[in-house]
């Protein structure tokens, strides 16, 4: 109805005026600028509240495995690029997030593994943990405890520098003492798994006087339990996180694929210590997460990691929560 009140005139300016701006005309006499390429991201942070808590996921950045036929195994490779052609996955280089979340109880900051820190074994993009905490506007040592894990490589790396100084002089370090001793081992200097045993012992070594162990089933710090899920490493662990009635599940290294490993989880996967003991654990544990319908938290899934799991044949699902963009 208003546009009936404009004059005819007055309409046929405006639509002209549209007309022009539409071709990159824009005011009588200059052309529509175009805008320069930006050549940025955003911050590689997000938050989300958790009860009386806030959770801020910070990224060490994307890892990137190579070929997926010789990382996930068990499967011919050719049914491997199929599954992740179909889900519209790149098939020539599997690429892991590194998703650690920093929990703000109100009177601690608890963070959840730390990355590759100085090691590139995995290429250049990752180790990017400090700057994104910068972006986050989190100082290193504000942070009152790591919980990690397991020790391999991707998850105790940026404890430490390369010159053995801790990144984060306040911290307590909380790991399973059988992961502890097991990649500290000399013994682990003479397999495959050498540059593990190496990592862990630049990163853990340093930091031995701060240093706490935890059980099985054990609450070790308030709203934090312990849930043992052996197999990708002897004492890999997993954590119930809890704050004001709601709660989520640091998955660590349980599943490192929402396809070839949650959707197939008894696909085994090569950086597994025992692949026949990590998949009765990612079985076991997914199909507790399931029925109970409790969120998650994946390490190595697409940004920021968090979602939900629900059994689908002989597989699980992973449904991804919608990102929280305001606050407030």
């Amino acid at each position: 109805m208003s546009n009936l009140l404009i004059p005819f005139t007055s309409r046929r300016g405006f639509l002209t005026g549209a007309a022009a701006l539409a071709a990159g005309a824009a005011w009588p006499g200059g052309a529509v600028a175009k805008a320069p390429l930006a050549n940025s991201q955003v911050p590689y942070y997000y938050r989300f509240a958790l009860g009386q808590a806030e959770v801020t996921v910070v990224s060490d950045g994307p890892l990137p495995l190579g070929d997926p036929g010789s990382s996930f195994l068990g499967l011919p490779k050719e049914q491997v690029y199929g599954l992740l052609e179909a889900n519209f996955l790149a098939k020539d280089n599997v690429v892991l997030e590194q998703n650690i979340p920093i929990v703000n109880f109100g009177d601690r900051l608890v963070m959840f593994d730390t990355g590759m820190g100085f090691s590139k074994a995995f290429g250049p993009t990752t180790g990017r943990l400090l700057k994104s905490m910068q972006e986050a506007g989190i100082d290193p040592a504000s942070i009152d405890a790591i919980v990690c894990s397991h020790a391999h490589i991707d998850h105790t790396g940026g404890i430490c520098s390369a010159e053995g100084k801790p990144n984060f002089p306040n911290a307590q370090i909380y790991i399973s003492q059988v992961d502890h001793d097991f990649w500290l081992d000399d013994a682990r200097l003479g397999t495959p798994f050498k540059a593990f045993g190496e990592h862990a012992r630049a990163n853990l070594r340093p930091v031995r006087d701060r240093v706490v162990f935890f059980k099985d089933g054990q609450e070790f710090l308030p709203g934090i339990t312990a849930i043992s899920a052996p197999g990708h490493s002897p004492g890999h662990t997993i954590f119930n996180v809890s704050s004001g009635g709601k709660s989520f599940v640091f998955l660590g290294d349980l599943t490192h694929h929402p396809i070839l490993l949650t959707e197939n989880p008894r696909v085994e996967f090569a950086y597994d210590w025992d692949p026949k003991m990590s998949v009765q654990s990612r079985v076991k544990l997914l199909t507790m997460l399931a029925e109970q319908k409790t969120p998650v938290m994946s390490y190595h899934f697409a940004w920021p990691g968090f979602g939900n799991l629900a059994k689908a044949g002989d597989g699980f699902r992973y449904y991804p929560a919608a990102m929280q963009m305001l606050r407030g």
